[in-house]
């Protein structure tokens, strides 16, 4: 369990959602095409929020490649409106090639990390993908690498979110205890729970949020994150 009052000597964040808005739903459309699957655009946005949620509260079970060829084959049902074959989550995902696709970092990112990194808090990347090696690409397309000590990715360490090792081989890493973590993920579930549960602190990032929920404790901007841990070291999170 989280102690309250704990100095917040480290910060962990997801990647995806949290740092780097990786949607990109016209090129996923174009893709789909190549499947021979014409889907409308705002339905196939609506679908990867649903199945988003869906996986969030009921991860399921597998390799990283297997889970992510079953999220792309749901997304690709609801938006289609059918059922379809099963191995197109598959075909599909092995389309997308990681290095070419559209990526953003939220404009919120630096900002945040300055204000930690002044702090002297140690900060660091836990998240669900493909290998360590991918992320450290993806962080330095985006310009940010150089600010994370320790970068722990299930698809290297062969345990994922939620399970509550993957948190504590990044706390390990860091030579921080998990009651001096904060941790930060865009999804309630896989993220914010799963960490509380671990026995970090945790918010929940939600961007399209109103920043009032408490249960999990929710923010709506990483600009809130140092305000975050002054707020657990004052004993008032």
């Amino acid at each position: 369990m989280a102690v309250r009052g704990a100095k917040i000597r480290a910060v962990l964040f997801d990647v995806g959602g949290t740092l780097v808005d990786e949607r990109d739903f016209s090129g996923w459309a174009d893709l789909a095409r190549r499947l021979f699957l014409d889907l409308d655009i705002d339905n196939l946005a609506h679908a990867y929020t649903e199945t988003e949620g869906k996986y969030d509260a009921h991860p399921p079970s597998g390799s990283q490649e297997s889970r992510l060829a079953r999220f792309w084959h749901d997304v690709l049902s609801r938006a289609a409106e059918r059922e379809l074959e099963p191995e197109v989550g598959l075909k599909f995902l092995r389309l997308r090639s990681p290095d070419e696709r559209p990526i953003r970092l939220y404009s919120d990112v630096r900002r945040c990390l300055d204000t930690l990194a002044h702090e002297r808090r140690h900060l660091g990347i836990v998240s669900n993908s493909s290998s360590e090696a991918s992320l450290r690409r993806l962080l330095d397309r985006v310009g940010v690498l150089s600010y994370f000590e320790r970068i722990v990715s299930s698809g290297t360490e062969g345990v994922a979110k939620p399970d509550a090792a993957i948190f504590r081989r990044a706390t390990e890493r860091l030579q921080v205890e998990p009651t001096e973590t904060l941790y930060v993920g865009n999804l309630p579930w896989t993220d914010t729970r799963a960490a509380l549960a671990a026995g970090l602190h945790s918010v929940w990032l939600n961007r399209d949020g109103t920043g009032m929920g408490s249960d999990p404790p929710e923010i709506t901007s990483l600009l809130e994150v140092p305000l975050c841990v002054r707020q657990i070291e004052r004993g008032e999170m």
